[in-house]
């Protein structure tokens, strides 16, 4: 997933990696966070992190890269355990 913390601006450090799920699917684990939606109530983000309520965008990677919400100069991480799978399943290159 890509994973943009918002944190009150429109664009914020991001990075691509796997997430988890709750078994009703209204929580995303990542890297020991917690995330709930928002339902639609936030400001330019869709979850928000349970422990401190920090604003965050996630959403599924896209083929051409365009994973943030509004174009950013910001670099995207990639997690080390998804780089391959992200650069040959979801940009299809080799």
């Amino acid at each position: 997933m890509y994973i943009e913390r918002k944190a009150g601006n429109l664009t914020g450090p991001a990075r691509i990696g796997r997430v988890t799920y709750s078994k009703t699917g209204a929580t995303i684990y990542y890297q020991g966070k917690e995330f709930r939606s928002l339902k639609g109530s936030g400001f330019k983000a869709n979850y928000y992190d349970v422990e401190n309520g920090d604003e965050y965008w996630i959403s599924g990677p896209h083929k051409d890269g365009g994973d943030a919400l509004y174009a950013t100069n910001i670099g995207t991480e990639i997690d080390a355990d998804v780089s391959d799978e992200y650069w040959t399943t979801i940009r299809k290159r080799k």
